[in-house]
Formats: C-alpha cells, sequence, structure tokens
C-alpha cells in the first residue's frame, strides 16, 4: 500500500494520502436484462420497501411496529444474508442497501409471489434503499444502529479504485458516528487485497475495538452464497468483529 501514515488526533483515522470517497461508490447497477418479472418487482414492489430519506431523522419510525434494535446491512449482493437475519430476528428493524438490480430482484422474488408484485404483503420490519448506502448513512441521527454489516463487498482490488472501497477512513468516521457504543460492525471478505486493506485501514484509527480476524465463519453469522463461492475456489475468507468504543 501507499498510503503513509501519520499520528491519531481525536479519534481521526491516520491513513493518509488516500482519495476521498466518490459520489458514488459503486460502478454498473444492471447486469444482464431483467425479465419481465424483475421490471415487475422493481417497478412494484420495491417502492413499498423503499426506505423513507424523508423520516430518517427517527429510523424506528420507518417500521411497522418498534423495532428493539435497528441494523443495517451495506451491499446485501443476493439477499440470503438478510433473508437469514430478518428471519433469526424479527424484533430487529433492518435496513438493506444494493444498487445492483439483479440483487434487488433476487431478494424481492422471494419476499411476493408470482403475479402479486403490487399487491402482496411486504414485510414490515425490513427497508430496503436502492443506491449508495451512504446516502442513508449521512442523514441518519448519531448513535441510531445497534449493528452494521458488510458482507463480502466488491473488493476493488486496483490501487487507484481505493477510494471505491466502503472500507476507506471517511467511512469510518461515517460509520463510528451512526452507531452506538458498544455496537458491532461485521465484516468478511475473501478478497486477500481488499484484506490486507481492512487490516491496515482498521489499525489506523480510534473508533472501534480492531481484534485480529478470525478464519471460521463465527456463530451468529450466517453464510452467503459469495462466502461458498470463495471456498470453493479456494480462497480463505476473513471474518472482523468491530466494536464502537
Amino acid at each position: 500500500m501507499a498510503e503513509a501514515k501519520g499520528s491519531a488526533e481525536n479519534g481521526q483515522p491516520v491513513v493518509t494520502d488516500v482519495k476521498p470517497p466518490p459520489e458514488r461508490l459503486y460502478g454498473r447497477q444492471r447486469g444482464h436484462p431483467l425479465r419481465p418479472r424483475q421490471e415487475r418487482l422493481l417497478d412494484e414492489t420495491l417502492p413499498r420497501m423503499r426506505f423513507p430519506l424523508e423520516r430518517a431523522a427517527d429510523p424506528a419510525s420507518v417500521f411497522g411496529h418498534q423495532p428493539e434494535q435497528i441494523w443495517f446491512e451495506v451491499g446485501f449482493g443476493g439477499g440470503e444474508h438478510v433473508l437469514a437475519q430478518t428471519n433469526a430476528h424479527p424484533e430487529v428493524g433492518y435496513i438493506a442497501s444494493e444498487v445492483f438490480h439483479n440483487g434487488l430482484c433476487s431478494l424481492l422474488s422471494r419476499l411476493v409471489p408470482v403475479g402479486e408484485e403490487a399487491t402482496a404483503p411486504v414485510p414490515d420490519m425490513l427497508r430496503l434503499w436502492d443506491d449508495d448506502a451512504r446516502q442513508v448513512l449521512n442523514v441518519l441521527p448519531d448513535a441510531c444502529l445497534d449493528r452494521l454489516f458488510l458482507m463480502f463487498p466488491d473488493p476493488w482490488p486496483k490501487a487507484r479504485h481505493a477510494k471505491r472501497r466502503f472500507v476507506h477512513p471517511q467511512n469510518v468516521a461515517l460509520a463510528a458516528r451512526v452507531l452506538k457504543p458498544g455496537a458491532v460492525w461485521r465484516v468478511a471478505s475473501d478478497d486477500p487485497t481488499y484484506q490486507a486493506w481492512v487490516q491496515e485501514v482498521m489499525a489506523a484509527q480510534n473508533y472501534f475495538e480492531a481484534p485480529a480476524p478470525v478464519l471460521t465463519r463465527p456463530e451468529g453469522w450466517f453464510p452467503t452464497r459469495y462466502e461458498a463461492k470463495a471456498i470453493a475456489a479456494g480462497r480463505q475468507p476473513m471474518y472482523w468483529t468491530f466494536t464502537r468504543r
């Protein structure tokens, strides 16, 4: 890594000479052309589940009933982790972000039957965001989240793309602002470049307790398709648990 390090002040990360994140962290939003069912999910189901930014000052109010905690997932991929967490923790208000239309459709297709995209009930404790997760995180109040997830993010492996990684000094500060003291940020990655980057960035900040990762998925963590693909390909996932100081 080319980043120089200075000294930490007031909890600020000390990885320097890193370009600020761009206006958006992602590239394309759509892969192969969508089928009619997928188009209906985006047009008819997603709007009924979209997180309302205008109510972000009181995030608990966006759910069907008062949540015991509020959790946030950045980039949920195919949605299997979202489903597992929400099924295991029905008392939690869950906000899940994903920009890629195919991933959104993968989750939405499991939530409503075919032909009922506009009418079937949707989960009242799950809200989705189909753009950059930071748009929601930036407007949430301080210390409102109990848990944050970043599960197998796009590694952006080239050095010039480091600014697009969600684990970035500015985003670490953002995560720290919205997480309660004692709240947990879970990160998992199978990409060696991203793994080294996480280690470097999190070693250079004072917001979170940042122990070394473990190599076996901890109890209470749910599998994802990306983890399965990584293991099948012979890559070693790492799992971090960062705790807000």
